[in-house]
């Protein structure tokens, strides 16, 4: 099954299930792509746990060494943005990368979970585009600046339950129609069962916490008025474009 959030016509802010290109609330029937609706960030995180280098050919893309145990840093509330949104990036810098990955959107309070029990606390799964302001993140440890700046992560257009995301999905981005990364969930170092596991013995998750799992490699500078569209496998695409000011 699959879930979408989104302001109706009347302005009220609704959840309601998704199917073929409509969602549906009590009696009403909205498309998604239409201007009746504003579609919303599938989940309202506390906060976004992202992984890095967790695909060894973009650890190797980057110069990078593969990490011995999960390399995570935060994207706060500000960072998110919708399906269909333009995001307005930094200014002045020589480049701003995409980022495509598979987003896990956590269903309940957690601490200390063990790997064998890590999918149950899964509400689902969905894109997210970890917008990277490499001009910045090269020069801080913290990586405020480079990924945490307002709508660093587009995140959406769905929550798609487990049993709709296979173990192989594919996670892909295109930049004006053209193919740039092309992934798989099987490809992560660190599994999504691990990556709970290590996260949640330092902290605790809350319902609607994303984990951002990594990207595969082809990560590029986008330009302005860009196109980006984040496809994963079982969930659906995600667009949104860039503006440059």
């Amino acid at each position: 099954m699959k879930y979408a959030r989104f302001r109706d016509p009347a302005g009220a802010v609704r959840r309601g299930e998704y199917e073929n290109g409509t969602v549906h609330f009590g009696t009403e029937s909205y498309d998604l792509e239409s201007d009746e609706i504003d579609v919303l960030p599938p989940t309202e995180p506390s906060k976004i746990v992202c992984i890095g280098r967790n695909y060894a050919d973009h650890a190797a893309e980057l110069d990078s060494e593969v990490p011995d145990r999960p390399l995570l840093f935060l994207k706060p509330p500000n960072a998110l943005a919708a399906h269909g949104d333009t995001v307005t990036l930094p200014a002045g810098k020589e480049r701003i990368d995409h980022e495509a990955e598979l987003g896990v959107v956590i269903g309940e309070q957690c601490r200390h979970v063990a790997e064998a029990d890590a999918m149950d606390v899964v509400e689902g799964f969905t894109c997210v585009d970890d917008l990277s302001n490499r001009d910045d993140q090269r020069q801080e440890q913290n990586w405020v600046r480079g990924k945490a700046f307002d709508g660093a992560a587009p995140i959406g257009p769905v929550l798609a339950t487990p049993d709709e995301v296979p173990a192989d999905a594919s996670v892909q981005t295109r930049v004006n129609g053209e193919l740039k990364q092309d992934g798989s969930r099987e490809q992560l170092i660190f599994p999504i069962p691990e990556l709970i596991a290590e996260i949640t013995t330092y902290l605790t998750l809350e319902p609607g916490d994303v984990i951002a799992t990594g990207t595969p490699e082809g990560v590029g500078p986008l330009s302005d008025g860009d196109t980006v569209e984040i496809e994963v496998d079982g969930v659906g695409t995600l667009e949104h474009s860039v503006r440059i000011p």
